[in-house]
């Protein structure tokens, strides 16, 4: 069969590129065409359509300048999806694109799967009409998600955590320490990574700030783990002294960290997951306003991956003017001791990961998407 899968960031190509691998083992003929990364061209073996790094923006501000770009992407993924004429659209999160793509499907009578959900549980609500409209099945990827789809009258499944398996083994091949610390050329002593986040806007807005907060503790090295489709010399003008470092798996890096100073998103997951305690952050244009504003509109308490998982505060969220280096200083400082601060962050971990359990959700999404187009 041939399948059309889109992913327009980083997680989402890493993901998907699980999901290609699980595809081909259960249907050996697989055609995959696809818009996302360089994991997706790996397991697919050949190159994406559009390159994710291409199509992730974010922001009213960095939205509006790249508008030009942003509708000659989606005229190009139209007509590709009209001349492919797959046996099935794949949609991976990327919720203001997708969802176009969804609607496009829609027409042209190529079934839906959505194999992890938009965060419509946490503002924009109001997609769940298009997502019923579009969406054939909702493959969900946190634990609470189908309950919501539920409540609003939308069948979908939970198939799982990728990031789960994707951290154990990446944290089972980390490099040992003297290799890792040679091979970027570090001295031995304690490493705090800084994640400023994976797009272009949210390492200009954090990185600035960790790396100023960093500095309240010279006993330690912070070091920035490189977003990737983010060149190294991008973050030249924010990391002042700060050395950028990459490897193949951010976990091959956290497993060398006493703590972590991360942007809101999919990377607080992955350090939790790697067992590493963080303070979460997020600075954005607008500030005190933006945040009154968002207290107003979102349907959730918190907004960081593991608090939602967990249904309580476990890590802790610094946003938008709370987001300052005094406050990240402040909050990180006991998280680096062997405090109550620290065992709590630790013991909420071991919570999350139980209520994530262990299911492969790239194998589970699979095999439902292809028992279902197969009429079983």
């Amino acid at each position: 069969m041939h399948y059309f899968i889109i992913a327009g960031e980083a997680s989402g190509d890493l993901h998907a590129a699980h999901l290609i691998e699980a595809l081909k083992a259960n249907d050996p003929q697989a055609i995959i065409t696809f818009l996302g990364g360089d994991k997706m061209a790996a397991a697919a073996g050949g190159k994406p359509l559009i390159h994710y790094k291409h199509m992730a923006f974010m922001g009213f501000s960095e939205v509006l300048r790249n508008l030009r770009t942003i509708g000659n992407n989606l005229t190009r993924a139209k007509q590709s999806l009209r001349l492919a004429s797959p046996d099935c659209l794949i949609l991976v999160d990327y919720p203001s694109f997708n969802l176009k793509m969804a609607a496009e499907a829609r027409k042209l009578d190529i079934p839906v799967y959505y194999y992890i959900s938009p965060k419509i549980w946490a503002w924009k609500k109001w997609r769940i009409a298009d997502i019923k409209r579009s969406v054939r099945k909702m493959l969900c990827i946190l634990p609470f998600e189908p309950d919501f789809y539920r409540e609003n009258d939308f069948d979908a499944t939970y198939v799982g955590n990728p990031s789960v398996a994707e951290i154990d083994a990446d944290m089972a091949s980390s490099p040992p320490r003297q290799e890792f610390l040679e091979r970027h050329r570090l001295r031995d002593r304690p490493l705090v990574a800084i994640m400023p986040g994976s797009r272009r806007g949210e390492i200009r807005n954090n990185l600035p700030m960790m790396r100023a907060a960093i500095h309240a503790f010279p006993q330690y090295r912070g070091i920035i783990v490189g977003a990737p489709g983010i060149p190294d010399e991008f973050y030249d003008e924010y990391a002042g002294t700060l050395p950028l470092v990459r490897e193949h798996a951010a976990a091959h890096i956290l497993a060398h960290c006493r703590a972590a100073i991360v942007t809101s998103g999919t990377a607080t997951l992955e350090t939790a997951l790697a067992n590493i305690p963080q303070v979460v952050c997020y600075r954005a244009n607008g500030m005190k306003l933006t945040y009154e504003v968002m207290k107003r509109i979102l349907n959730v308490v918190h907004v960081s991956l593991p608090n939602l998982i967990a249904a309580k505060t476990i890590v802790p969220e610094l946003l938008l003017h709370l987001c300052t280096p005094q406050s990240i200083a402040l909050t990180l400082a006991p998280l680096l001791r062997d405090t109550p601060e620290r065992r709590a962050q630790l013991d909420g971990y071991d919570l999350m990961r139980k209520k994530l359990g262990t299911d492969d959700a790239a194998a589970g999404a699979a095999s439902i998407i292809i028992k279902d187009l197969r009429g079983q």
